[in-house]
């Protein structure tokens, strides 16, 4: 295991009532003004708008409202947010939602801390900020684990380029699955399959040998597989969403990141997509897991062996076990009943994949650093 320093800032509550129970008190711990962060509507068609608003009258805050935040957060909401959390002078954000919610609101934080471009800062003087406005965080959609890390994916629009930027970390995030139930059942199992995406793309990193981190991680992939089935013949089943609940937040928390090195190259890939097609996180990389490993097993050949071994129970020589495992992903895939092209998904438009495979963010690689090209060949595979 390569040397590390952990610390994770985010107070976690968890379980049901959780809100009821703490947040106002919470909110008096912070400034007067207060601004209520949500995407479509959902939370006042399922109620929690109005208990939150109920809350935030007991604290007595003043409320800005910044709603609209849409799926795949655009650079230009995020600077709607940050003009208006500086005209309104606001102490806290309170962030409701899933990770595309709670991303924006990272950036929103910290672009209404300074005069300088956020987006200018880090990706051109690569300087990053110091200064944030505080955030609670009310998770209503489990997958993306952002409630426990600084890390936003913002799409710019104007560049094509759908990328992830630093900003704040929220103070405390909020984990009730009774705020998931309304979720459409295939909201939910993308979101499951992005926290597993966030475990392979981790568990593939360096180092290869086995570790701590590495075993934390096989059982949170177990985890993971064995709720998702659970809920497609159980939608409702509470404990399997909190127990996905909780593996959103542990795959991206840092834990299993650990004295590893990862790269996220499926991720990389399915951001540069998303920036062309504004397509599903979750199913866009449920797309692009097989096709990806099939074309880098065999310089991770050991540790592709141990995932088929001890995620998918393959059996056989190395070179049998990984591509077993591989297989048995896909197969996983299709029984969640998760798109295996982007055809699938309604991306008909072949001419897209040669832009985006030659925009991607190309990385080291958990077992090979791909060049533009073999990207290329891996998305006109998943095509």
């Amino acid at each position: 295991m390569n040397n590390f320093i952990f610390e994770n800032k985010t107070k976690v509550y968890f379980g049901k009532g959780c809100a009821k129970e703490y947040l106002t008190c919470l909110l008096k711990k912070y400034g007067n003004h207060v601004m209520l962060a949500y995407g479509g509507g959902s939370i006042k068609k399922n109620g929690l708008y109005d208990e939150l608003m109920d809350y935030l009258k007991r604290a007595e805050k003043t409320v800005t409202e910044f709603s609209g935040i849409m799926s795949n957060p655009t650079y230009a909401k995020v600077k709607e947010g940050a003009k208006l959390a500086k005209d309104n002078k606001i102490d806290l954000i309170l962030a409701v939602g899933g990770g595309s919610v709670i991303d924006c609101c990272k950036i929103v934080s910290a672009q209404a801390k300074t005069d300088r471009d956020i987006w200018e800062m880090e990706f051109t003087q690569h300087a990053y900020p110091t200064e944030f406005v505080p955030i609670i965080a009310i998770v209503t959609a489990a997958g993306t684990g952002a409630e426990m890390n600084n890390g936003a994916v913002i799409t710019n629009e104007e560049k094509k380029i759908k990328a992830g930027v630093l900003g704040a970390q929220a103070d405390v995030a909020m984990l009730d699955v009774s705020y998931t139930m309304s979720l459409p059942m295939k909201q939910v199992i993308s979101g499951a399959f992005d926290t597993l995406s966030h475990c392979m793309e981790i568990y593939f990193g360096k180092p290869e040998e086995n570790n701590l981190s590495d075993d934390i991680n096989e059982a949170i992939m177990l985890s993971v597989i064995r709720n998702m089935r659970i809920l497609l013949s159980d939608p409702q089943n509470e404990a399997a969403r909190s127990e996905l609940m909780w593996a959103s937040s542990m795959g991206e928390n840092g834990i299993l990141k650990i004295g590893k090195v990862t790269d996220f190259q499926a991720h990389q890939i399915e951001h540069q997509l998303g920036a062309y097609t504004d397509c599903n996180h979750g199913q866009g990389l449920a797309v692009i897991h097989p096709a990806l490993y099939r074309h880098i097993y065999k310089e991770g050949l050991p540790r592709f062996a141990r995932f088929g071994r001890n995620v998918w129970g393959t059996d056989g020589t190395d070179e049998e076990a990984a591509l077993s495992g591989i297989n048995a992903l896909a197969d996983f895939i299709r029984e969640m009943g998760l798109p295996t092209s982007f055809r699938e998904m309604g991306i008909t438009d072949e001419s897209v994949l040669r832009p985006v495979a030659d925009s991607t963010n190309v990385t080291a690689g958990c077992c090979k650093k791909l060049s533009q090209e073999e990207i290329y060949q891996i998305l006109m595979e998943a095509f």
